[in-house]
């Protein structure tokens, strides 16, 4: 990883400092909406705020981008998870994907993942499978995970930047029991209720996959998006 990527991830990673601060202003928490059968319920309410997003409309470039990820920690049982990210218009320029671990400033300063989409990257939905990329979490290990529009390779302060993270946790006995008696159409909402928000995410999306014409999980992930505060990208599922 070049220094100038370095540069932009550590200012990314000051942007996730600030918002835990206790006098950082938290955006709205929206998980008193439950517009569908799927309801996420965080798991530590009042938690700091460590989702970044942002967009810019400057000549020419109105892209916005959203990590699909709650506005604190996300949690997922797996450990090779799906991470998933929102463009609100096709990207002309580089994509660059990174995650980083906080287990110590050794393992940050060397990215789990560093890769870079090439142009042109469609609007809408995009998945990350990190057993695609030989990606493995740590249990009880936060990483920080970032998405950046690369604009200007020479001033990265002008990328467009978002980024979550997400933690591994281990699979409580009630949900292992509540999984084994759930079909598979149920497996988003057990997962939400568990506030496990990725693999909820994952479940929903990978029925929406196999089953586009259906409205109605398209619908619930909206509202799941909704929860925490993702508007934008739920508004493209209901009028996709």
């Amino acid at each position: 990883m070049n220094a100038n990527v370095t540069t932009i991830l550590v200012g990314a990673a000051a942007m996730v400092a600030l918002a835990s601060s206790p006098l950082h202003a938290k955006e709205p928490q929206s998980a008193k909406i439950v517009l569908a059968q799927v309801a996420y319920k965080p798991p530590m309410r009042g938690a700091p705020a460590t989702r970044v997003g942002g967009g810019t409309r400057s000549a020419g470039f109105t892209l916005r981008l959203n990590a699909l990820a709650p506005v604190d920690t996300g949690y997922t049982v797996q450990e090779k998870p799906t991470i998933y990210w929102f463009a609100s218009e096709k990207i002309d320029v580089p994509v660059e994907l990174t995650i980083i671990s906080t287990e110590s400033l050794e393992a940050a300063s060397k990215p789990l993942l560093d890769i870079t989409l090439k142009p042109p990257v469609a609007k809408g939905m995009h998945a990350l499978r990190l057993s695609e990329h030989g990606v493995a979490l740590k249990p009880g290990v936060e990483y920080q995970w970032f998405v950046a529009a690369v604009r200007n390779p020479d001033q990265r302060s002008n990328d467009v930047l978002a980024g979550g993270t997400i933690k591994r946790v281990a699979e409580s006995g009630a949900l292992q029991s509540q999984l084994k008696r759930a079909g598979r159409a149920q497996l988003p909402a057990v997962y939400a209720e568990a506030g496990i928000w990725y693999d909820a995410i994952e479940q929903l999306s990978k029925q929406i996959d196999a089953n586009r014409s259906n409205r109605k999980l398209r619908e619930e992930r909206a509202a799941l998006l909704e929860q925490v505060g993702l508007r934008e990208a739920a508004a493209y599922d209901r009028g996709s």
